[in-house]
C-alpha cells in the first residue's frame, strides 16, 4: 500500500447512515432557499429585502467556501479522489458540497435581487418615514460582492504558489471572518422590516425551514466539539436566533396586514346599499328629479309630455311609476 493510499484510508468504507444524512442535509439546503427565489420572481420586486442583508449573506458564503475549500483536510480529501472508488470520494467531499449550496443559494438571491430591484415599478412598501432604496446601492452591493469574491481566490492562487505554508492561516482568517458576518447578517434585514412593517419580498417558508435548521446544525456542532469549540457552534446558535426574531416580526406583520372578515364584509354591505340607492355608484335622487322636472317642462303640459315622463321615470325606476301617475292625476283634477 502506497503512502497515498494509507493517508486516504479515513475515507475508506464510509458510513452509510452519514452518508444519508449528509445528502439530506445538502438536499435541505437546496430546498431552504427555492422559496425566496420563488417569491422575488413571482412578485418581480425585491422592495422589502434589505441590500445590506444580501451583502453580509453572500459575502459569509463565499468567504465560508473558500475556507473549507483551502483547509489542508480538504485539499488532501480531494487528492485522495484519485485512490479511491467514487462513492468514497462522494461521502468524503459533501461537507463541502453543503457549505458550496449555501454560498449558492445566497448569490442566486443577490443576481434576483439586483435583476428585480423596483426602478421603474412603484415602491408598494413605501412609507411616509421611510427613504426608498436607490439603484446605485443595488449596484455598489453586487460590486463589492463581486470584488470580495475575486480578491478571496486571487490571493488564494497567490498564496498558494509564493507561500504555501500561509494557505492555513489565510484559510482560517476567512472561517472567522464568515462567521462575524453570519452572526451579522440579520441585524440590517430586521431594521428594514420593522421600519417598512411589511414582509415585502422576503420568504416566510425559507426562514421557517432555516430557522429550525441553524439549530439542528448547532447542536450537531456542539456534539461533535464539545465545550472546547464553543467558538464555532455558538456563531450559529446567535445566528438561528436573529433569523428566528426576524420570522416572528415577518408573521406578525403578515397576520396583522389581512383585514377581517368582518370589516370586508361590513364595507361591501355598505358599498352596495350606497349603489342601490344612487348615492355612490349610481345617479343621486334629487339630480334624478331634477332631470323629470325639466323633461316636463320641455313637453307641457299635454298627454305627450305626461306620457313622456312617465316612460321615462319607467325606464330610471319602474317602481316609482304608480306613485308619477297618482301625482299626474291630482295635477289634471286641480287643473279641472
Amino acid at each position: 500500500m502506497s503512502s497515498k493510499e494509507e493517508t486516504c484510508t479515513h475515507l475508506r468504507s464510509p458510513s452509510y447512515t452519514n452518508f444519508a444524512v449528509s445528502v439530506l442535509i445538502l438536499l435541505g439546503i437546496f430546498v431552504s432557499y427555492v422559496p425566496q427565489h420563488y417569491r422575488i420572481i413571482q412578485r418581480r420586486s425585491s422592495e422589502g429585502i434589505s441590500p445590506y442583508f444580501v451583502l453580509l449573506g453572500s459575502t459569509a458564503g463565499s468567504s465560508a467556501f473558500a475556507n473549507i475549500l483551502l483547509l489542508s483536510r480538504t485539499v488532501a480529501d480531494l487528492r485522495c479522489c484519485r485512490v479511491v472508488s467514487g462513492f468514497e470520494c462522494l461521502a468524503g467531499v459533501l461537507g463541502v458540497a453543503q457549505v458550496g449550496m449555501q454560498w449558492l443559494g445566497f448569490s442566486v438571491i443577490l443576481l434576483l435581487f439586483l435583476v428585480f430591484f423596483p426602478r421603474a415599478t412603484p415602491h408598494v412598501l413605501r412609507r411616509p418615514d421611510h427613504k426608498p432604496q436607490s439603484f446605485r446601492l443595488a449596484l455598489l452591493v453586487t460590486f463589492i460582492y463581486l470584488a470580495h469574491l475575486v480578491l478571496t481566490f486571487l490571493l488564494a492562487i497567490i498564496l498558494a504558489k509564493a507561500r504555501p505554508g500561509a494557505i492555513a492561516a489565510y484559510a482560517t482568517a476567512h472561517g472567522l471572518f464568515a462567521s462575524v458576518l453570519t452572526t451579522l447578517q440579520y441585524l440590517p434585514q430586521l431594521y428594514t422590516t420593522y421600519r417598512l412593517r411589511a414582509v415585502g419580498s422576503l420568504s416566510i417558508p425559507m426562514m421557517l425551514i432555516q430557522t429550525p435548521g441553524g439549530y439542528l446544525w448547532a447542536i450537531t456542532l456542539a456534539l461533535r466539539v464539545g465545550w472546547p469549540g464553543w467558538s464555532l457552534w455558538l456563531i450559529y446558535v446567535v445566528a438561528a436566533t436573529l433569523q428566528g426574531l426576524l420570522l416572528l416580526m415577518a408573521l406578525w406583520f403578515e397576520f396583522t396586514a389581512r383585514p377581517s372578515r368582518g370589516s370586508s364584509s361590513s364595507d361591501g354591505a355598505t358599498q352596495t346599499k350606497a349603489g342601490r340607492g344612487g348615492t355612490a355608484f349610481g345617479q343621486p335622487d334629487e339630480v334624478e328629479r331634477d332631470r323629470l322636472d325639466d323633461d316636463d317642462d320641455d313637453d307641457g303640459d299635454g298627454e305627450h309630455g305626461e306620457h313622456g315622463a312617465r316612460s321615462l321615470a319607467a325606464e330610471r325606476n319602474p317602481e316609482r311609476e304608480p306613485l308619477l301617475g297618482s301625482a299626474t292625476a291630482v295635477t289634471k283634477n286641480d287643473a279641472r
